[in-house]
């Protein structure tokens, strides 16, 4: 559709031009008065709650644009990170055929467990870690305890991998009692 324009002006008001039709037919011109805005130009009303969440911005209070480019990940807590790299395992996990279950509680069996820089440094953490291993050990005994009296008659692989950790957790708290 073409847009109506004026093409005379007389004394009694303007004239908007004859125009096609899409089907091909043609517009009678029409007589209008001075100061008339065709339809089409005429400006949609918006109210003020309208107006005012357009010019809204569009990110949360506080943040800027160049936050917003950032990676998630890197604003996320440490458990947030850790609880991230537990579901690519289990996800790793579900995904692989299952194994033997004897296989991975040989390879952990000579793994020990990576301690951080700051557990290094900080004897507050490496008394928190030790604590952390200590509640580890006692729960790996009280499994075996259970299995050894016949308490438990088939333990799950959950329960076999914490039972085969057990030594490398006793290692590894030799090692920080050794530092302290």
């Amino acid at each position: 559709m073409q847009t109506p324009q004026v093409n005379c002006v007389c004394v009694s008001g303007k004239y908007i031009a004859a125009t096609q039709r899409p089907d091909g037919s043609w517009r009678r011109p029409r007589r209008v008065k001075d100061g008339y805005v065709p339809q089409e130009e005429v400006p949609v009303y918006e109210n003020k709650y309208v107006k005012f969440f357009k010019s809204k911005p569009e990110l949360p209070p506080g943040m800027s644009p160049e936050d917003e480019t950032q990676s998630d990940a890197a604003g996320l807590s440490k458990t947030a990170k850790r609880n991230m790299k537990r579901k690519e395992k289990r996800k790793q996990q579900s995904q692989s055929p299952q194994e033997d279950v004897k296989a991975p509680s040989a390879e952990l069996e000579h793994m020990t467990l990576a301690t951080d820089e700051k557990t290094a440094s900080d004897p507050t953490e490496k008394t928190k870690k030790m604590k952390n291993l200590r509640k580890k050990l006692r729960q790996v005994e009280e499994l075996q305890q259970k299995l050894d009296s016949g308490e438990l008659k088939t333990p799950s692989k959950e329960q076999l991998d914490k039972l085969s950790r057990g030594q490398a957790l006793r290692d590894e708290l030799r090692l920080l009692e050794a530092d302290l």
